[in-house]
């Protein structure tokens, strides 16, 4: 297999777990931070826009993830980059987000 599928793989499982929290906050009808919202990441966007984001980033991952290279749940690489590129990714979103919802703060302990 070429490295640009795990590549593809690792940012696949960064957008599926980007998904989570718009699409979820979204469907609870509460607004949440989105890049669309001013200031971006910051502001906070509607649940709609909310929802529609996180549709989008699942698209994203399903097609870095399902339509590059023959992705194999049994193949213990392929798990560990898509897992990788969502811990990545939960632990950057747990840190920017939690800024705001009363999660641990930089510099917090």
């Amino acid at each position: 297999m070429e490295w640009i599928n795990y590549v593809s793989y690792l940012f696949g499982g960064a957008f599926l777990t980007n998904a989570i929290p718009h699409f979820v906050s979204g469907t609870m009808g509460r607004p949440f931070q989105s890049p669309f919202a001013k200031p971006p990441g910051e502001g906070l966007s509607s649940s709609t826009v909310n929802v529609l984001w996180g549709a989008l980033n699942v698209a994203i991952g399903y097609l870095l993830v399902l339509r590059v290279g023959a992705f194999d749940l049994r193949s213990a690489s392929h798990v560990l980059a898509l897992g990788l590129g969502a811990i990545v990714m939960g632990l950057m979103l747990a840190r920017s987000f939690g800024r705001f919802h009363g999660g641990n703060s930089p510099g917090a302990s």
